[in-house]
């Protein structure tokens, strides 16, 4: 499993016909789903991504996480995030998750980021959404849960 983490000071996801999921201050997830991926795999990076300590303290100092700051969630997923480009001109999506699986788990993964998260919003699994972002920093960060590939 494989995250794509960003500070944000504000986050939306836009889907057709839906109305928009938005956040203030907190973390936006596009989350990916690899092929031999399990819970255990979203229950790590659901800690890590909850207690990953990325906001400023009072020195302004990377020292707090999600959970000290009472910052809210945003998680979308995205397949692409399992896309090879190590070969030809087009990605290859061999290690991403067949749809069922990955749907199960990204749910399991919201789940999970609920039981924690006082204020969990999400994109619609398998949708084409617009995600809009500030990123605060920026700060970006990639974490793998140790099943994933590559």
């Amino acid at each position: 499993m494989r995250v794509i983490i960003q500070r944000v000071t504000r986050a939306s996801v836009h889907i057709e016909g839906v109305p928009p999921e938005t956040i203030g201050m907190g973390l936006m997830v596009l989350l990916g789903v690899g092929r031999n991926d399990k819970e255990k795999d979203a229950e790590f990076l659901v800690a890590k991504v909850t207690e990953l300590r990325i906001f400023p303290d009072e020195e302004g100092k990377m020292n707090r996480s999600l959970l000290d700051t009472g910052g809210e969630l945003l998680i979308v997923s995205n397949f692409t995030l399992y896309g090879d480009c190590r070969k030809g001109r087009r990605p290859s999506f061999d290690l991403a998750a067949p749809a069922e699986q990955a749907r199960q788990l990204y749910e399991y993964f919201v789940n999970q980021a609920r039981r924690v998260c006082p204020v969990v919003k999400t994109g619609v699994f398998q949708a084409h959404m617009s995600v809009q972002i500030e990123n605060w920093g920026p700060v970006t960060l990639i974490c793998e849960s140790n099943s994933s590939e590559f």
